[in-house]
């Protein structure tokens, strides 16, 4: 007497929104957690960065023309969105591979993209702050009228968006938690230094002004800017277009490495 095969039904696959949806909540609350101890600590940190930053470029000029005051203040809010997208998450990825939690994080049976989702909303928990702090201490400061339009919403979450793909895509791609660290530190230098976000293009030489074109740095600031004065800054159109393509770049990069893992 032959003994029959005992079959067994394997789990069916979940898909649809409705998924994607619980997997998202389930690893935003993830994210929270993991950080729930450090968050506030990095809240706090990213407004008194906007803040500080405000004041501390204030100091070097004791009459600053309302134009350069507008740049300074909105451009500081930029940094503070760029610097947690495209540097401090990268660093908090290197830290996960250091501290041997990065491979477990991704064999959790969730949609690769939720995580990148969760990601992105943790980075706006922690980088708005900076930015409100920025805007009012300006504000206070050099006593600015900003004229803040529905654009804001947009414009922030494009540029965070954008910044923390950007980053996302570098961390994941390189694999020494080192050198991801030490590059971030570079960005850094080069987004306040040599990125016309705090002061208009006008002022970098011509070759690097135009070089800025094709970056994604001096249009996130001019679509924040767009958002917050009148006047300052026409025809944003151009920059969400290549905030898009950075975005869609950082984005096929994450797509390629996580999607090497199995």
């Amino acid at each position: 007497m032959t003994q029959r095969p005992v079959v067994v039904a394997l789990p069916e696959k979940r898909t649809g929104a409705a998924n994607w949806v619980r997997a998202f909540r389930a690893m935003l609350r993830w994210e929270i957690t993991g950080f729930r101890l450090l968050l506030p600590l990095m809240v706090v940190v990213q407004f008194l960065f906007g803040a500080g930053f405000v004041l501390g470029i204030g100091l070097f000029l004791t009459e600053m023309p309302p134009r350069s005051a507008l740049f300074l203040t909105t451009g500081a809010g930029v940094i503070t969105l760029i610097v947690v997208g495209l540097v401090l998450g990268p660093q908090l990825i290197a830290n996960q591979r250091q501290q041997g939690i990065y491979d477990f994080i991704w064999s959790l049976p969730v949609p690769r993209s939720t995580a990148a989702a969760a990601w992105v909303v943790l980075s706006m928990i922690i980088a708005v702050p900076g930015l409100i702090g920025a805007l009012a201490l300006g504000v206070w400061r050099f006593d600015l009228d900003l004229v803040i339009s529905w654009e804001i919403v947009p414009a922030v979450t494009v540029t965070l968006a954008t910044a923390t793909i950007l980053g996302y895509a570098m961390a994941h791609a390189i694999p020494n938690p080192d050198v991801t660290q030490i590059l971030s530190q570079i960005l850094i230098f080069v987004v306040v230094g040599f990125a016309p976000i705090n002061f208009p293009p006008e002022n970098l030489p011509a070759w690097l002004a135009e070089l800025h074109e094709f970056l994604p740095f001096t249009h996130m600031a001019r679509v924040v800017r767009s958002a917050l004065t009148d006047g300052l800054v026409t025809d944003v159109g151009i920059s969400y277009l290549v905030l898009g393509v950075w975005a869609g770049v950082g984005s096929g990069v994450a797509i390629f490495v996580l999607g090497r893992r199995r």
